[in-house]
Order: structure tokens, then sequence, then C-alpha cells
């Protein structure tokens, strides 16, 4: 038998072995389990070793859970609609299913090296007409329920990928899929009213087994804030504007108004001499992001030349407009209090508007403000109020509005409704038709899937429209409902559409009835274990919990979260940066499987770093692993045929082992997982040389804890210890506490309170047997004349006083 490791054959001889032979079978008394991994969009440049992280993470739980008697649901499919497949097409002169189809077989390539389990007869593909029928089912459905609606309004609009944006998809003014500055543009949208579910959206991130990281990005995006809304009448007009504020205790303080450069009331409120400033600045503004125009440091503005009043004290205050007020948040108008908010005190020092304080620090004496006072304290220049704490005086501010019907308590998010359509062609088609007659209607369900059509030209238009614009026999149709004349919807939805609800169709996904049958949603759903990157946590996981929830309203499934337990991985850097194809630090897998084998990969990509973290790569790091791997072999087969009875150390060795693997990985703590075989491989050769040989519990024990990790070898292993069934039909392997126990330690002995030797002794041998091993130990030491006492704490102190 090789004392070496041939990877190349073994790997190949298992993977075909797989195929014919499933590790994961169905059996009906099985408990069932579903891990999940994000499914990936097929790029041109396939997978990175940054990619095959978070794939064998999935793939390791998924493992552990089949040795633990799960029937386990492990899929895989592609998110191959949007703009990172059609952007690549294009680079590519050709069709984006032309594209798409050579990179999933790329993919599915490479997936299958890692030898993941994955169940290819769930495969699903988001521009798969028998699954985006469901995608747009669920569309038509939200527009029957209101949710769906068309809206005119200034978008983000990437001038790169000729197409609108939604605010997540917007980073640091930024389009997040090719990096260009996003401007802004007017465009009929459709819109998905996501804001109708904020409050559980919310409240039920509560009971979710997710990362307070996670759980944060999300609570902060949705954004919910407690205040109240007020009405400042116009001087000279007959007409009033709301704020929203959620400090009414400083609304004394308020000494001018902000608008939105979009604010309806803009023109209504602007005078003849400030009307061209006026103008130029709303141009301006509306060629920027709303995220630019939110982090811009240096504050703009310009003075419309009208004024509102102050409802408590009649002051008359100016009415400007800047760029940093957005239109869909909150009213779209501010009440300003420069003394008490650091973003108005620098907006009034640089245009030199009044600061009146109306809060001051109880520890200190009125004086003229350096900064914005922002913490709490006792209310000075509020009237009636004075002398009341801030905090106090927030709700009894509140309460007075409501009373004086000037305004009422409320409650605001930061979230906006979701702007859905894209100016593009490779995209889910929107199934509504529009006829004069009948204004705006779904496409009947038993009409779907409206199919995207075939077209030689599909780049973006630029001009707002789709490509799908100017295929007149497509768009030109009859009204489903009076039968006259009408017009498809020519925008497409967005990538998210698809991978929004795609978890459910894995497990049921033949229906060509339902979207997913109850019997199978309840069987499976929701997912138990989800894997990915937390780049997508005000993406993704918002809009699939958004999904869930509307789903949930109409009866179509019995659960409102989509995702039990969520694991992000950390990214793969290399050089310092994520790896990308632009940055020339893409490492592929494909050389490393070839020269060091799966396996090896497999643990190197888990012991790199903590799994949750982002880690550095460095090749040469799998060469100590690959060592590793052969280390385990060779231990194996040298004691295969040696008849050894397990010792007391062998079998604390053995549960330690189990042990510390199984708590480790219950933690996700991979890396460390990985380094505990390391550790106890050694320990175990260690004792096998000093004790001639290694019993064969402890040898199985080790080849099943492995097998997760490193399948292939630990599938020969078995076979060489003389099983003919997997290894993942084995159990796996359970510790022993009483075990664990140390059945003897080390203790100091003193000499008059100084150490001057150590001794090994039972935890329960007796105090006569303890006293004489510790005055045998320092005998040379001492005469047994000159001891005048012997102290003796059991399992902690010996001391041997003398004179």
């Amino acid at each position: 038998m090789s004392l070496v490791y041939n990877h190349k054959s073994i790997e190949k001889k298992w993977r075909s072995n797989w195929e014919k032979k499933p590790i994961n079978r169905k059996e009906e008394n099985k408990p069932k389990y579903y891990c999940l991994d994000m499914f990936p969009y097929p790029s041109g440049s396939g997978l990175h070793v940054g990619h095959w992280r978070g794939y064998v993470l999935s793939d390791v739980w998924s493992r552990y859970k089949v040795l633990q008697g799960y029937h386990v649901l492990h899929p895989m499919g592609w998110d191959a609609f949007g703009l990172p497949a059609e952007n690549y097409a294009i680079t590519q002169g050709v069709h984006p299913s032309i594209a798409t189809a050579e990179n999933v077989k790329n993919f599915k390539r490479q997936l299958h090296e890692i030898s993941a389990i994955y169940d290819w007869s769930k495969e699903i593909n988001t521009t798969d007409p028998n699954y985006y029928k469901w995608t747009q089912w669920i569309f038509v459905k939200m527009f029957k329920e209101g949710l769906a609606y068309e809206k005119e309004m200034p978008i983000n609009w990437c001038p790169s990928c000729k197409t609108g944006l939604a605010n997540e998809e917007v980073v640091n003014g930024a389009c997040d899929r090719c990096g260009s500055e996003v401007t802004k543009k007017n465009l009929r949208q459709w819109m998905l009213k996501i804001t109708a579910y904020a409050e559980r959206l919310l409240r039920d991130l509560e009971g979710l087994e997710w990362s307070d990281k996670v759980k944060k990005m999300q609570s902060d995006w949705i954004g919910k804030s407690y205040g109240a809304e007020i009405d400042f009448k116009v001087e000279g007009l007959n007409e009033s504007i709301k704020v929203f504020t959620t400090r009414p205790d400083t609304l004394f303080g308020a000494t001018f108004m902000v608008l939105a450069p979009e604010h309806k009331m803009v023109k209504h409120l602007v005078s003849k001499k400030y009307q061209q400033a006026v103008e130029d600045y709303v141009r301006k503004a509306s060629m920027k992001s709303s995220i630019d125009r939110m982090q811009e440091k240096e504050k703009t503005g310009v003075f419309t030349g009208g004024y509102a009043v102050n409802p408590f004290n009649g002051a008359k205050i100016p009415i400007w407009i800047s760029d940093y007020v957005l239109a869909d948040y909150g009213t779209g108008a501010i009440m300003c209090v420069p003394a008490h908010d650091e973003r108005d005190f620098a907006f009034a020092t640089k245009f030199d508007l009044p600061i009146v304080q109306v809060i001051r620090n109880p520890n200190e004496v009125l004086t003229k403000l350096e900064n914005a006072y922002t913490d709490e304290g006792i209310m000075v220049n509020s009237g009636t109020f004075d002398g009341m704490k801030s905090i106090e005086a927030k709700k009894a501010i509140a309460n007075y509005l409501e009373d004086k019907g000037i305004g009422k308590k409320t409650i605001n998010y930061k979230l906006r409704d979701w702007v859905f359509s894209r100016q593009r062609y490779w995209g889910e088609p929107i199934p509504i038709i529009h006829c004069e007659k009948c204004g705006t209607v779904s496409v009947p369900e038993d009409d779907l899937p409206v199919t995207l059509p075939e077209v030689e030209s599909y780049e973006p238009t630029g001009t707002g429209e789709s490509p799908l614009a100017a295929i007149e026999d497509w768009v030109n149709t009859s009204c489903p409902d009076c039968g006259g004349p009408a017009k498809r919807e020519t925008n497409t939805m967005p990538q998210w559409a698809g991978s929004s609800w795609y978890f459910l169709r894995y497990v049921d996904v033949n229906n060509d009835k339902e979207l997913v049958s109850k019997e199978m949603a309840s069987n499976w759903l929701p997912v138990d274990m989800y894997v990915g990157g937390i780049e997508h946590a005000v993406l993704h996981l918002l809009y699939a919990r958004f999904y869930t929830k509307f789903l949930y309203d109409i009866g179509a499934i019995d659960f409102e979260e989509p995702f039990k337990r969520l694991f992000n991985q950390g990214m793969i850097c290399k050089n310092g940066a994520k790896m990308s194809k632009s940055k020339g630090n893409v490492v592929s897998p494909d050389q490393l499987v070839e020269r060091y084998g799966c396996d090896s990969l497999r643990l190197y990509e888990l012991f790199v770093g903590p799994p949750e973290l982002d880690s550095e790569w460095d090749d040469r790091g799998i060469d100590g692993v690959y060592r590793f791997i052969n280390k385990v072999w060779r231990l194996i087969v040298d004691n295969i045929d040696k008849n050894i009875t397990p010792t007391k150390e062998m079998e604390k060795a053995r549960h330690k082992l189990i042990y510390e693997v199984t708590n480790r990985l219950n933690s996700f703590h991979l890396n460390t997982v990985v380094s505990a075989f390391m550790e106890y491989n050694n320990k175990l050769t260690e004792i096998a040389k000093k004790q001639g040989g290694m019993d064969r519990e402890t040898l199985e024990a080790l080849v099943t804890l492995l097998a997760p990790f490193a399948p292939h070898i630990s599938e020969e292993l078995w076979e060489i210890l003389g099983y003919d069934t997997s290894v993942f039909e084995r159990s796996w392997p359970e510790y022993d506490l009483d075990k664990l126990k140390e059945n003897e330690i080390e203790m100091p002995v003193q000499i008059n309170g100084k150490v001057k030797a150590t001794i090994r002794v039972a935890l329960d041998e007796s105090k006569e047997s303890v006293l004489n091993k510790a005055k045998e130990a320092i005998g040379d030491k001492v005469d047994s004349k000159s001891i005048i006492k012997e102290i003796y704490v059991p399992n902690k102190i010996i001391n041997i006083v003398v004179k």
C-alpha cells in the first residue's frame, strides 16, 4: 500500500462513485435539512478561490448534517438575468443567452471539482421561461394587491449601464456593478411598495439567528424614527409646508427651513429676484445621485425669497433649498435648528443665518455656541416650556402640537419604495399591458410567461426606453380586458427579481401548476442554513424577506421569514484587495486542484482565517495543508493491520478530538477545526509510536470527523479500513465528557514556600501517597529530621516547612 496519497486518481475515483451512488439519499425516516448557498451569477471569468470559500463552507455543513442522520437538500442554480450578464455579453460581442450558457457550463465544471453534494436534479436558472413564469406571477399578484405601481420620478441613472438603479444599488455615488458615477434622470418607473412592510421587516429581525452586524445593517437601512409632523404656514400663500422632525423639543429654535430642490412648493415660493439662481441650482442638483447628496460635506443652497411662519413663536423664517434634503425622504422639507444640529449649524454659519439656542447644558451657563449642542439638557428660550428637561419637553411639545391641530406624532422610515424596472433587454419582461381604454392591466396568469423575444440588437438605448420598445411585433398586442389594441410594457425586471424567491423553487422545481406546493414547502422550508456574502445584507436579503412576507400574506406559503440561520463568510483578498479580474489579483482554483487536489484546497480555504472575516490569500500556505493530508494517510495505513487494545491515553485523545471538532464546527470556527485536526493527528502519531500502534476505533473516528472537510481521502481510507459502504453512512462520532477528565495533574512541591520540584499525582490520590512522593522528589534538598510541618491542599499546594 502506497505511503503517499495519490490525490489525482483517488479524487477521480470517488467523484465517479458518488455520481453513481449519491451519499445523500432520500429515506422516509430521516429528518430533513435545507442548506443553501447564495447562487452565483455566472460571470465570464469563472470561479476564483474567493468563491470557493463559501461553497466549501456550505458543503462541509451539509456533509456534517448527513453524518448526523439528516436527508439534506443542498441545491445549486444560476442567477443569470440582469446587468452583469448583459454587460459581459456586450463586451464579448455575443448574445446574452449564448454568453450565459457558456459561463454556466464553465461554472458547473468548476463546481464539480469542489465535490459538493449538490443535487443537480434541482438545478434552476432565472432565465428559463419555466422559472421566470413564476417571477412574473409574483409581480402580477403584487400588482393586484396594489404593491406594484407606476410612477414618474427622478431616479438614480447609470450612464454606463444606461439604466435606472435602486438606492441600494448605488455605493458611494457610483453604480455597484460598473463603478460609474450615478446621475439623476426623470423616468416612468415600476415601483414595489416595500415600505408597506417596513415595520414587519424591522420587527421580525429580532427572532432571526443572524449576526448582529447584518441585523443592524438592515435595521439602519429601514431607519425607523419617532417624531412629529408639523405644518408651517407660508407667508403670503394659503399653503402650508409639512415637515417631519425627531426633535419637536427644538421647535422654538427653528430659524430657517430647507426644501429639497424637487419639492412641489419651490416653484410657488420663488420670487422673481431669486428665480434664475433657484433654477440653476435645481438643474445642478438633478445631476447628482441621492447618495452623493447625502454624503457631501460642503453644504450648498440658495434662498427662494419666500418665508414660513414658526407655529410656536410666530417668527418669520426664510425658506431655502439645498440638495442635502431629499424629496423622497420624510416630507422633502426640514425645519432647521442650527443650535442643536451639526448639519444645520454648518449651513447657518455659511449663509449667516440666525442661531437660537433652546437647550442648554445643565452644568454650564448660557454662552454663544461655538458648535451645535446636540445632547439632552434644560429648555431655554422656549416660552412656557422653559426650565423643563428636554427629554420631557419632546413628549410635551408633541402633545401640544396635536392638541392645537398644528401637527401630530408620527413614525417615519428611511426605507424607500423599490425602483423595480430596468431599461435593458436581458431581464424578465414585466407582465403588464397598457390599453388606452382600460389603462394599465396585468397579463392573465394563464398567459404567463411573457417570454423575452429573440433580438439581434439588444444594446441599451440610453434614451430611457428598453430595446424591447423597438420590437413592434412583440410590443403590439390586444388588451386582455376589452380585446382592443394595446401595448406591452417594455421595461424589464432587475436582477433581484429572480433571486428574491429562488429558495422556494428548489424544493418543488418541476411544479408547473403553482409556485411551490404547500406540502413540499412545509416539508423543507424555511431554509435551515443560508451561506453567502455580507455584501447582500440590504439588497438580496431584504428583498427576499419582503417577497416571503408577501407570499405568506396571499397564502402561497405558511412562513414569514425565508432563512432561519444565516452565515456570512468573509472575502478572500489578494494584495490587500478583494479579488477581481479588473484588479488582476484573481487566483483560479483550477491549477491548485491539479497540483494539490480538491481536499487540500478545501481544507486550506477553511484554514486561511476565521470564516466570517476577510482573509489574505497566499498560495504557499496550501503546502502545509497538503503535508497534513499525507500525514493522515500515513497514520492510517501504518496502523491498519495492528491489533491494538485502546489505552486510557488513546481513549482520552479520541474523545478530546471528537469534542474539539464538534464544538468548533457547531460554532462555525472552521479554521480552528483544521488546526485541531493537525494538532491531534500529531498527537495520535506520537501515541502510536510510543505504544506500538493506534487502536482501530480512534482511526475510524478520525476518518469520520475528517470526512465533511476532505471527503475523497476519507472515503478511500474508510475503504482501506475494510468497509464496502460510504463513510457518510456512519453516524457522527460522540464524545464522553467523563473520558475528557484529567486523571493526573502536575503539582509543584515547595520548601518553605519556594518551588523546588514538581510531581505528577492522581486526582484521587491519598494525602499520604502525595506527601511521600513530594518528600521523595526533594529528598536531596532536605533532611527528614528538619521537617517541622507538611502542608497539603488537594490538587493545589504541597509545602514542606523545614527549620
